[in-house]
């Protein structure tokens, strides 16, 4: 069968549009083979790659001057076509948008430049629908029934014939699936598939947000099976050939409101030996969720998917099932849980001098949250010093070492951002009470840097042993996004030095310089924009941010699916195996996606 560069190439030889059959008769196809070749014609067609005349013949798009990509739809109607070669984005007019969704993927001609210069597009064709179902608010006038969509970005008001509304009323939420696509001479129509309820009872905005943005939240019938079979508990057989840490008083820290805890740490003051300067032992327990979630069975797809946790107000939509991700693999205080341990040598100085990773078996000795942790070391003789006065002296050494990490990290450049979340505080009913600021304490820093550390280490022991990975990237400003934000900070009299190629200590030395302004939280919001979005790939550039040459996730795997994936990677090292989880690259990009969602 002829590749699709050799059909290119012949088409492109050709200099005209082919027929089908001449098409067949150029490249040789066999009449058994015709039925597969047409199969490669219409994916070649789906893809983008050629498209048809109006008599039917056969063209290559890149040779009529058109571009392929995805209709990005704006509120007032207009649209963008986001170009797949990376080009600047094509402006789509109202009519051109008639018919084409948001999330539609098509080709387009350029056609000239509208009044603000921006290069303007007409649809050509469209290639693959981006929506088949969406969530909105069902109308009556006149008699007829419509729906518009809570996505603002699709500005459609789909039809719904009588017979398809499904006992909604008018003013109610539903889910429909369309059954008409729009076109430049009729609208949309679509049937009513499920009724959400009336718009203002409570927690249907988080109903609304898990349809908008396509979220699974109903975990497959195998998954759930298979979950049930689980033990309820570690069991004997978990055990064995793991080490016993169930002595060493490790904790959890984390916010009030969690629930599924990921990690355990404990700190230790570690004499000079052999070799070896005295220093820091430091432990971090991670949570063993490989040991339940194998690679490829029905858990493993639906986390896969979902590829991370999603936390609404007073909900979870979690990676794994609650069984899981709330029990059994929740470092839960006072029972057994099994973990994948990083023990590392913290040097005087706070850089890691040597680390190894094993599977355990544990106990968390307490569920500490930040605010008991920042009370205890805030005042050591305080109420919540003297309930936990036999943690006391763990949590102490704690601090010390997360003093020489901030340090190290200060000497390594690394940017730190200290910005102020925002909590919503709701109501009986479920609706907001009140927004409070949420600043971070010592605590949050303290379990900062243990993981950071140990997200270190990890991919550390990944890169030396040369077996693939997620890596966390982050790279650098664009000179585009440099050039914008030099000019900004022109204006307060500012300099970012650092020349064409500014490093996290050059963003570091100038955060630094203006923290006691007024404007601070200006400014930092403004250089933290110029930077590009983290994502995962298996290609290593480096955290720019972190000042981190090679660095990945590895210490939340119930609620994150790249550190599941790490988890398996650094058991197949010790066995001599290679972890092949498919298409790295693939992943990477689908796990950023869903991250960003």
């Amino acid at each position: 069968m002829a590749s699709r560069e050799f059909i290119l190439e012949t088409l492109t030889r050709q200099g005209v549009p082919v027929a089908e059959q001449d098409l067949e008769r150029l490249l040789h196809i066999a009449p058994q083979d015709r039925e597969a070749f047409a199969k490669r014609i219409a994916a070649m067609e789906r893809d983008g790659e050629i498209m048809r005349n109006r008599r039917n013949a056969i063209c290559v798009v890149a040779k009529l001057d058109l571009v392929r990509g995805r209709v990005q739809g704006h509120p007032d109607g207009f649209g963008f076509l986001v170009r797949d070669d990376g080009g600047p984005d094509l402006f789509l007019g109202a009519k051109e948008m008639r018919e084409g969704l948001h999330g539609d993927r098509g080709v387009a001609r350029i056609a000239g430049a509208d009044r603000r210069g921006r290069p303007e597009g007409k649809i050509v064709e469209v290639l693959e629908r981006g929506q088949s179902r969406l969530v909105g608010r069902l109308h009556r006038e006149h008699g007829i029934c419509h729906v518009t969509a809570e996505d603002q970005r699709v500005s459609h008001e789909f039809l719904v014939p009588p017979d398809a509304v499904g006992g909604a009323q008018p003013g109610q939420v539903v889910t429909v699936e369309i059954v008409a696509q729009p076109s430049k001479h009729a609208q949309p129509v679509a049937r009513v598939i499920e009724v959400l309820g009336n718009y203002a009872d409570p927690g249907m905005e988080i109903e609304i947000a898990l349809r908008k943005h396509a979220l699974p939240h109903v975990f497959a019938r195998a998954a759930e099976d298979q979950c049930a079979r689980l033990p309820n508990e570690v069991t004997p057989e978990d055990r064995a050939g793991r080490t016993d840490l169930t002595g060493l008083p490790l904790v959890t820290i984390d916010g009030e409101s969690a629930k599924d805890f990921d990690d355990a740490v404990y700190c230790e003051p570690a004499p000079a030996g052999k070799g070896r300067e005295a220093g820091w032992r430091l432990i971090v327990a991670i949570a063993d969720v490989s040991h339940y979630v194998k690679h490829g069975d029905a858990l493993d797809r639906d986390a896969r998917e979902r590829g991370n946790s999603v936390y609404f107000p007073r909900r979870v939509i979690p990676m794994l099932p609650e069984k899981l991700s709330n029990g059994l693999c929740s470092l839960n205080p006072d029972v057994l849980r099994l973990a994948v341990v990083c023990d590392m040598h913290i040097a005087a100085d706070g850089d890691i001098a040597s680390y190894r990773f094993y599977p355990a078996v544990f106990r968390s000795h307490a569920r500490l949250t930040y605010t008991e942790v920042a009370a205890m070391l805030q005042d050591e003789r305080g109420e919540a010093a003297r309930r936990r006065h036999a943690l006391l002296p763990h949590v102490r050494n704690l601090h010390r070492l997360y003093r020489l990490l901030a340090k190290a990290r200060e000497r390594r450049g690394a940017i730190d951002f200290e910005t102020i979340e925002t909590e919503m505080q709701f109501d009986a009913h479920g609706k907001i009470a009140r927004i409070v600021p949420v600043r971070r304490n010592d605590a949050h820093r303290v379990i900062e840097e243990c993981m950071l550390a140990a997200n270190v280490c990890a991919s550390d022991f990944l890169h030396d042993a040369e077996h693939p990975m997620l890596y966390r990237i982050h790279e650098g400003p664009t000179p585009e996004k440099l050039a914008m934000l030099r000019e900004f900070l022109k204006g307060f009299g500012l300099q970012l030095s650092g020349g064409d190629d500014p490093h996290a200590r050059d963003y570091a030395k100038l955060l630094a310089r203006v923290k006691d302004r007024p404007d601070a939280q200006l400014l930092q919001t403004v250089m933290l924009r110029s930077l590009q979005q983290a994502v995962y790939s298996p290609d290593n550039v480096g955290h720019f941010g972190l000042a981190y040459e090679s660095y990945t996730h590895f210490t939340s795997p119930i609620r994150r699916y790249p550190d599941l994936l790490v988890h398996r990677a650094i058991k197949a090292v010790p066995e001599g195996r290679t972890y092949d989880a498919g298409d790295w690259a693939a992943l990477g990009v689908h796990c950023s996606e869903t991250e960003r969602r």
